[in-house]
C-alpha cells in the first residue's frame, strides 16, 4: 500500500500539492491526469525519494522494487539486448555470481545459483528481452546493435524496455507513449494488462488510459481526487460531480442573497435584531461552495483557407525513398479539399516518409507528383520543434510571419493556445516540449493552410490541448492527412484510413479494431518468415535450438495450465452468480441483489483479464513452435 498523509509539495515558491491525502493499493493501475505543470511528475519524483515534501508523510512498503523509465541513455557500445537485460538487477547479479562460482569450481554454489536463476525465469530472460524490443518496434536483428547507434527516440524505447524488464512491484510511467507509434502502443497495452504489480501512469492518451487503468487520479487545484474506473468513466463521474456542485453553488448563492437581504432590512430594527444576528452568524459559519468550472485555457480554430484547388496533391506511380533505398513503390494517391485521411501501417513501413514527400521535404525517385495551383501546406512533425528560434518569443515568431498585424491581435490569437501575458513575450528556449508543440501548432494555424500534414501532433500535449486540437480539426475546412498513435484523434477527425505496408499504399476498409487484428496477423507472418530464414543448417544446431525452445516453453506452459484452472474457477463463479441473479426473488432484498451485481462485475473483469493473458501466453508459445 502507498500512502500520502497531509502531504504538501512545492517546487521553488510554487505549491503543487497542498495537504494531500491519498491511498493506493497493491495491484492497482492508476492513471494520473491533469494539466501540464500541475505536479504529476513531481509526485513521481517524491515516490522515488528524489524530492521531499514540505510537510506530511509518504509511506511505501519495505523492500519495494520500483521501476521507472530513465530520461537519459548513455552512448554505450553494449548491444541493445544486453542493455535491456540490465533492467533485471537480480538476473545480472546471479549471472555474475555464476561466473565467479564456475571460476572457483564451487559446485554447491553453482547449484544454488542455478536454482535461484530458474526461480526468476532466468532461462527465458533473453527471449523476454527480445520480445520487449520487438513489441516496442525494434526490427529483428537490431537487438544486437550497440546502444550508441540508435537515435534519441529509439533510445527512449530502449529505456522503456529496460524498465519493463525489471521484475518490479511498482512501475512508474510518465508519458510512455510519446515516442511510440500506434503499433507499439497496441502491443504495450497488452503487456500492461498482464503486469501484476502496481502501475502508476501519467498519460494524456484517453484510449490508452481506457484500456490500461482501473482508477483515475485527477490532479487539479493542488489536490488529488480519485475516480474508480477508466478515463471514460472518469469523464462521466466528473460531469455529474460538476453538475451537482454547480446546482449546490447556485442554491447556496440564493440562500446567501436571501439572508443578506433579511439582515440589511432588519438588523437595526429592535424586534428583528436577534433574528438578523442569527443570520449573520450563520453566514460566518457557512462553508462556501465554489462555482463549478473546467479549466481549459485552449480555444482556437482554423480559419478557412483563402484559396483552394479541385486537386490539391496527386501521386501517379510514385516511388519514394532515400538515396538508393526505396521505401514505397507505385504510390497512387489523390488529395482533394475536405479529404480527411489517417495513415496506418507497421513501424518503419513509410508513413512519415510519405508525409515528408507530400510536405516537399523529400523528392520522388520516380513517377509523377502533381501539386495544385493554390496548394498551401501546413506541416507539423516533432523535428520541427527544433527549428523554433530559442531566443525569440511566441509573439515574435508570429510577427515575423505577419509584420503588419497589430500586437494585440497576435496576443489574442496566442491566448487561445495558452500563451498569456508575459509568456507571450518570453524566450522559447526554456519552454517545455508541450509548450513548444503548442507554439508550432499556433504558427501552423496562423498561416491558413489548405492541406494539413500532421505527423504525431499530440506528443507532449495534455488532455485539454488534445481536446481543443480535436475540436479545431473537426471544423477545419481544408484537407487533412495525419499519422498518430492517439486513436481518439484518428477516430474523431478522419473518415478515410490508408494502409502503408509492404512498400505499398492502399485504402484500408476496416476500422481501428480491425487494423489491430490485421497487425497481429502481420506480425505472425513476419515471425514465421524470420524463423524460416534463421532455420539451423545442421542437425547439431537443430538439436541445440530445440533444447533452448523447450527451456523457453516450460514456464509458459506452466503459466498456461495455471490460467486454465483460474478460467475454469472464474467461469463457475460467474455461472453461480448469474444463476442467482436470474431468480426474481433476489431483487426483493436490494442489498443482496446489489452485492450479487457487484460480484458479477468483479468476476467478469477477472475472467476477461485471465482470458486475455491466456491468449497472450498462447501466442508466445505459438511463436516458439
Amino acid at each position: 500500500m502507498i500512502s500520502l498523509r497531509n502531504v504538501t509539495l512545492q517546487r521553488g515558491s510554487r505549491v503543487l500539492l497542498d495537504s494531500v491525502n491519498l491511498t493506493l493499493f497493491a495491484g492497482q493501475k492508476v492513471g494520473f491526469i491533469g494539466a501540464n505543470g500541475c505536479g504529476k511528475s513531481s509526485l513521481f519524483a517524491l515516490l522515488q525519494n528524489q524530492l521531499q515534501p514540505e510537510q506530511g508523510e509518504v509511506d511505501l512498503p519495505t523492500q519495494l522494487t520500483v521501476a521507472h523509465v530513465a530520461q537519459e541513455t548513455p552512448a554505450l557500445d553494449m548491444p541493445a539486448l544486453d542493455y535491456v537485460l540490465g533492467g533485471d538487477a537480480e538476473l545480472h547479479e546471479i549471472e555474475a555470481a555464476l561466473v565467479q562460482a564456475q571460476d572457483a569450481g564451487d559446485g554447491m554454489k553453482q547449484a544454488e545459483l542455478h536454482d535461484r536463476y530458474a526461480a526468476i525465469d532466468g532461462y527465458s530472460a533473453h527471449a523476454r528481452a527480445a520480445q520487449l524490443l520487438h513489441g516496442l518496434g525494434f526490427s529483428v536483428g537490431t537487438e544486437l546493435n550497440p546502444v550508441k547507434t540508435f537515435s534519441g527516440g529509439w533510445r527512449m524505447r530502449l529505456n522503456l524496455a529496460r524498465a519493463l524488464m525489471c521484475r518490479s512491484d511498482l512501475l512508474l510511467l510518465d508519458e510512455p507513449t510519446n515516442h511510440l507509434d500506434l503499433d507499439a502502443v497496441l502491443w504495450f497495452e497488452q503487456w500492461l494488462a498482464r503486469y501484476a504489480g502496481t502501475l502508476l501512469l501519467i498519460s494524456h492518451d484517453r484510449d490508452f488510459l481506457d484500456n490500461v487503468v482501473d482508477t483515475i487520479a485527477h490532479v487539479e487545484q493542488q489536490t488529488i481526487n480519485l475516480y474508480t474506473g477508466n478515463y471514460a468513466s472518469f469523464e462521466r463521474q466528473r460531469a455529474e460531480k460538476l453538475a451537482l456542485q454547480q446546482a449546490s453553488y447556485e442554491k447556496q448563492q440564493r440562500e446567501i442573497a436571501h439572508m443578506h437581504s433579511f439582515v440589511e432590512r432588519f438588523r437595526y430594527k429592535a424586534s428583528k435584531a436577534r433574528q438578523a444576528q442569527s443570520r449573520i452568524k450563520a453566514l460566518e459559519r457557512m462553508e462556501v461552495i465554489s462555482a463549478a468550472h473546467v479549466d481549459s485555457p485552449f480555444r482556437f480554430s482554423f480559419p478557412p483557407p483563402s484559396k483552394s484547388s479541385p486537386l490539391l496533391i496527386g501521386l501517379n506511380d510514385v516511388q519514394i525513398g532515400y538515396g538508393d533505398k526505396t521505401i514505397l513503390q507505385k504510390v497512387n494517391l489523390r488529395i482533394h479539399p475536405n479529404d480527411r485521411i489517417g495513415l496506418l501501417g507497421p513501424n518503419g513501413a513509410g508513413k512519415s516518409t510519405l508525409i515528408r514527400l507530400l510536405a516537399g521535404e523529400l523528392a520522388e525517385q520516380a513517377g509523377e507528383l502533381i501539386l495544385g495551383e493554390h496548394l498551401y501546406i501546413g506541416y507539423f512533425a516533432q523535428h520541427q520543434l527544433e527549428h523554433l528560434d530559442p531566443e525569440a518569443s511566441a509573439l515574435l515568431h508570429v510577427q515575423r510571419l505577419s509584420p503588419n498585424v497589430s500586437e494585440q491581435e497576435i496576443r489574442n490569437f496566442l491566448g487561445g493556445f495558452g500563451f498569456f501575458g508575459d509568456q507571450a513575450t518570453a524566450r522559447v528556449a526554456p519552454f517545455s516540449g508541450g509548450e513548444k508543440a503548442r507554439l508550432a501548432l499556433a504558427l501552423l494555424v496562423w498561416q491558413k493552410p489548405n492541406v494539413l500534414l500532421l505527423d504525431e501532433p499530440t506528443n507532449h500535449l495534455d488532455l485539454e490541448m488534445r481536446h481543443a486540437l480535436t475540436v479545431a480539426l473537426q471544423a477545419y475546412e481544408g484537407a487533412l492527412v495525419v499519422v498518430s498513435h492517439d486513436r481518439h484523434l484518428l477516430r474523431t477527425t478522419t473518415d478515410q484510413l490508408i494502409l502503408v505496408a509492404n512498400q505499398q499504399v492502399k485504402p484500408f476498409d476496416g476500422d481501428l479494431e480491425e487494423y489491430r487484428q490485421w497487425l497481429l496477423a502481420h506480425r505472425a507472418a513476419e515471425r514465421a518468415e524470420t524463423k524460416q530464414e534463421q532455420a539451423p543448417a545442421n542437425k547439431e544446431q537443430k538439436k541445440q535450438q530445440a533444447a533452448a525452445q523447450r527451456q523457453q516453453r516450460k514456464p509458459l506452459q506452466n503459466r498456461l495450465k495455471q490460467l486454465e484452472k483460474v478460467i475454469d474457477q472464474l467461469t463457475a463463479e460467474k455461472i453461480k452468480v448469474e444463476t442467482a441473479l436470474s431468480d426474481p426473488a433476489v431483487y426483493s432484498v436490494p442489498a443482496k441483489s446489489a452485492d450479487y451485481v457487484r460480484q458479477q462485475t468483479e468476476v467478469s473483469k477477472k475472467l476477461q483479464d485471465a482470458e486475455e493473458e491466456w491468449l497472450m501466453v498462447t501466442e508466445e508459445l505459438e511463436a516458439l513452435e
